[in-house]
C-alpha cells in the first residue's frame, strides 16, 4: 500500500467518524458545526443528513475502494467547500470554525483526487 492510498483511507475514516459522531451525538456537534439540535426534528435532521450522508459515503469507499468512488467523495467535499466559501462571504460568517472546516475540506479534496 502506497502513501497516497493511506491518505485516502485516512480521508474515508475522517468521513466515517464525522458521520458516526453526527449520528450518535447530534446534540454535541454544535461545537464544530454551529448547528444546534434544539428540537426532536433538528436532531433527526442532523442524524439523517450529516450522519447518513457521511456514513454512507464512507462505507461506499470502504466497500468499493476504486478511483471513481474516491473521486465521488472528493467531488462531494469540493462541493461542500465551494458552497461553504461562497456562503462565508454572503453570510459574513468568516469565523475560525468555518475557516478550519474549509481548510479541512480542501485538504480532503486534494487527498481524494490524487
Amino acid at each position: 500500500m502506497d502513501f497516497i492510498q493511506i491518505l485516502k483511507i485516512f480521508a474515508v475514516v475522517v468521513t466515517l467518524l464525522t458521520g458516526v459522531y453526527s449520528l450518535v451525538q447530534p446534540k454535541k456537534i454544535k461545537g464544530f458545526t454551529g448547528l444546534e439540535a434544539s428540537s426532536p426534528r433538528a436532531i433527526t435532521e442532523i442524524r439523517a443528513v450529516m450522519g447518513g450522508t457521511f456514513v454512507g459515503l464512507g462505507i461506499a469507499a470502504l466497500i468499493f475502494p476504486t478511483r471513481e468512488v474516491y473521486l465521488t467523495l472528493g467531488i462531494t467535499y469540493a462541493a461542500i467547500a465551494a458552497i461553504r466559501g461562497v456562503s462565508m462571504v454572503l453570510d459574513k460568517s468568516m469565523v475560525r470554525s468555518n475557516l478550519i472546516s474549509l481548510a479541512t475540506e480542501v485538504l480532503l479534496v486534494v487527498i481524494l483526487v490524487l
